[in-house]
């Protein structure tokens, strides 16, 4: 199954899952197709999203990248696009995704930012999802506010008629006691009506929960 990887917002964790869900399929011999529509600033001496994915996969024969954009400011998508003098077109997102999705057992789509980031004049990350018809996967950061922040973008998505796969909680801090974060998930969990897939700790890179869900589903 493909699917595509949003946030409740900017570097809640988005890439770390990524790479990590991207690592656990080429273990197991999977095809496996990494796709950022958008990425939007190259900072000079730091990997682009799509370079650390890359750079933490061992088996790469396996692994194909894909960005349809590069631009250059570290800002909003469609900000971006305009300084750089470029038209971001869905269109072409759509076709580069199916043209990967041909190529590859399974491709991870990531987005920028969270839902309703702008990607041009008229077009949000949220249509973006709509026209790949994506089931999506929310990460989320532990922190205090997480579930007001995690309870709005599953209603958001729900009334996009956006499937759900669920929530990843990422970089959860080990040995934690704050009660604020110890009892997200399962707040999470009853009033969004959804499943917490899995708590990524701090340096863990155990994936394989994430990964039986995405290919049992």
């Amino acid at each position: 199954m493909n699917i595509f990887i949003t946030s409740t917002d900017t570097d809640a964790g988005k890439t770390y899952v990524s790479r990590g869900i991207v690592r656990e399929l080429l273990k197991r011999g999977k095809k496996t197709g990494y796709f950022k529509p958008l990425q939007s600033g190259i900072i000079p001496n730091v990997l682009s999203d799509a370079d650390s994915v890359k750079q933490d996969t061992q088996n790469q024969n396996n692994l194909i990248l894909k960005n349809s954009y590069i631009t250059n400011t570290p800002c909003t998508p469609s900000i971006s696009a305009k300084i750089d003098g470029i038209e971001i077109s869905l269109d072409k997102i759509k076709e580069d995704y199916k043209n990967l999705a041909q190529e590859c057992d399974i491709v991870i789509t990531e987005g920028s930012g969270g839902l309703f980031v702008p990607v041009n004049e008229n077009s949000l990350i949220s249509d973006v999802i709509k026209k790949l018809n994506l089931p999506v996967i929310v990460v989320a950061r532990p922190d205090l506010g997480t579930i007001n922040h995690v309870l709005l973008t599953l209603n958001a998505l729900r009334s996009l008629d956006i499937e759900i796969l669920g929530v990843v909680i990422s970089n959860y801090p080990k040995n934690t006691k704050d009660p604020a974060i110890i009892t997200a998930p399962e707040l999470i969990e009853k009033f969004g009506s959804i499943k917490v897939l899995d708590i990524i700790k701090q340096n863990d890179n155990n994936f394989e929960k994430i990964v039986n869900k995405i290919l049992a589903h």
